[in-house]
């Protein structure tokens, strides 16, 4: 069955850089992509980014644009979201996302939290 399961999470002091990766299983990750996307507590769900099946195009949400970055390994069935210039707001559970024979799987989330 398709799996996603992130990792990389943690507490990270304002201006500092995180690294999400996800590792997905149960389908051919290379056709699909994939997405980010993150929810802050008392808030929404939001995307936050995107990469197409052969790690290009991308986009991003505005907030994001310049500081983070999708990327993907489609050796290792592993999507990325390198995240620079932290800022409190941030803070929020991270989703990676994608949809797969017209059904969409989220994993299960990793915490960011970006404070002093």
């Amino acid at each position: 069955q398709v799996q996603l399961v992130e990792s990389g999470g943690g507490l990270v002091q304002p201006g500092g850089s995180l690294r999400l990766s996800c590792a997905a299983s149960g389908f051919p990750f290379s056709n699909y992509a994939m997405n980010w996307y993150r929810q802050a507590p008392g808030k929404e769900r939001e995307f936050v980014a995107r990469i197409s099946f052969a790690g290009g195009p991308t986009n991003y949400a505005d907030s994001m644009k310049g500081r983070f970055s999708i990327s993907r390994d489609n050796n290792k069935n592993t999507v990325y979201l390198q995240m620079n210039s932290l800022k409190p707001e941030d803070t929020a559970v991270y989703y990676c996302q994608t949809q797969v024979w017209g059904i969409d799987y989220w994993g299960q989330g990793t915490q960011v939290t970006v404070s002093s």
